[in-house]
């Protein structure tokens, strides 16, 4: 089989080339006014049916051409699907990278487990592919810098699924925080509470037939196939997965960031362990991060285990001010005076529930949305890689706090951490041999 660095040296050349020297804008040209958008869908496990669901709320301008898994069951419980939502069947493929040598195909867009985001979303800008990659769109630091480097050297459009970004509601209170609403708003705390189960201990088991354990691995070092990893545990294994910080805390720590008008901080802290089971469980089921800014302060509190609610919600973000308090989530908000009196409130009518595995909803919708706007005409992306990216990379760093047992002191140019060589080691991994992403 070829691997993945002979793919990308050869088709860099090509593809490639015509990507860097077409913007979002010429390319919508390109397209024509009525044209729809082909889309390959790759990684069909649960989030991937919120991509589907979005992109059959968005069919007047985007199809589905392909989907994508390495699970021959999963794709073609999927395609199926897809052909009843959309109205035409897509073609299956289990390689994403014979998808990307398809010139019929506008745009990609990832679900697959996290140690594939970057690589992923690299390779297809590089075969000239606009990206829509899931939160987070990296699995460590070095990454995230990278895929944010790719996208300005080839010039295509990147969204990271950080949905709540095209919330209506949350847009709305927002701007209201930034115009006064709360005063000088200077904390944000958010949460998440779920009660997963335990993952037990994995025993070596036979690879399922219909699974190419090999290309699943991809870029990850090679380990032995066992029975608890795939398709959704391997959040919890350092090797692939970034544990709940990432896997859901990016969503309301950056709802935090963009209410506080905050980037990279000046000191993370996190402390936190596994509690509640013990099994093969690499990272905490409870933690406690803090992110410092000069004046102001960001706290996500997870526990995954543990499903006490604050404020009534499995999750949400509080951001208090000098005169009051915002408690907003995917359902809505309210608005408190600095007594705590709640003074006003909106609900969209639904409730969010934690543990909901795909998540499809209006605010993925809206996100598709202005991920196609922004290829055909260029519209202001809600979510672009380069803002996404930090709030990926800040609690990525949380992550390395926790491993390191200690305050990190960091960059707030670029987030790297400072006078502390042992703790920089977290902000790469290993990679099997000919599968790093490079540009």
């Amino acid at each position: 089989m070829v691997n993945r660095r002979e793919f990308l040296d050869g088709l860099a050349v090509g593809a490639a080339g015509l990507a860097i020297r077409a913007n979002a804008k010429s390319y919508a040209q390109i397209l024509g006014s009525n044209s729809r958008l082909n889309f390959a869908v790759i990684g069909l496990n649960s989030r991937g049916y919120a991509h589907l669901s979005a992109l059959q709320a968005n069919k007047d301008s985007a199809c589905i051409t392909h989907v994508c898994d390495v699970d021959s069951k999963t794709m073609d419980k999927f395609a199926a699907e897809t052909k009843q939502a959309m109205g035409e069947a897509p073609a299956t493929q289990k390689d994403f990278r014979k998808i990307l040598e398809q010139k019929d195909v506008d745009a990609i867009s990832i679900a697959s487990p996290d140690h594939w985001h970057t690589p992923m979303a690299i390779a297809g800008l590089q075969a000239g592919k606009h990206v829509y990659v899931e939160k987070p769109c990296s699995h460590n630091p070095a990454e995230g810098a990278l895929l944010v480097e790719a996208q300005k050297k080839y010039g295509k459009v990147v969204q990271m699924g950080t949905q709540q970004r095209s919330s209506p509601h949350t847009i709305e209170i927002i701007d209201k925080i930034h115009s006064g609403l709360i005063g000088r708003a200077y904390y944000a705390k958010a949460w998440y509470s779920n009660t997963r189960k335990t993952i037990g201990t994995g025993k070596p088991a036979p690879v399922p037939a219909q699974l190419d354990w090999d290309l699943w691995q991809g870029p990850a070092p090679r380990r032995p196939y066992t029975d608890n990893v795939q398709p959704y545990n391997w959040h919890w294994f350092r090797i692939y997965g970034t544990g709940e910080a990432l896997n859901n805390g990016t969503h309301e720590v950056d709802v935090c960031r963009w209410a506080l008008d905050v980037d990279y901080p000046q000191r993370v802290t996190a402390t936190g362990g596994r509690y509640q089971f013990q099994d093969d469980w690499q990272f905490y089921d409870t933690l406690v991060t803090s992110f410092d800014y000069k004046d102001k302060m960001i706290s996500w509190e997870g526990k995954s285990c543990q499903g006490m609610k604050f404020y009534n919600r499995d999750r949400g973000a509080a951001i208090m001010g000098t005169t009051g308090t915002v408690v907003v989530d995917r359902d809505g908000y309210e608005i408190y005076d600095l007594n705590g009196k709640k003074t006003s409130e909106f609900k969209t009518g639904k409730n969010t529930s934690s543990s909901d595995l795909r998540g499809a909803d209006s605010m993925t919708d809206a996100h598709f949305k202005n991920f196609i706007a922004g290829i055909r005409s260029g519209e202001k992306l809600t979510a672009p890689i380069a803002v996404g990216n930090v709030s990926v990379t800040i609690l990525q760093l949380s992550n390395i706090a926790w491993e390191v047992n200690r305050e990190l002191a960091l960059d707030t140019k670029d987030g790297k951490i400072l006078r502390d060589t042992e703790a920089m080691k977290g902000w790469g991994r290993e990679y099997e041999k000919g599968w790093a992403p490079h540009i």
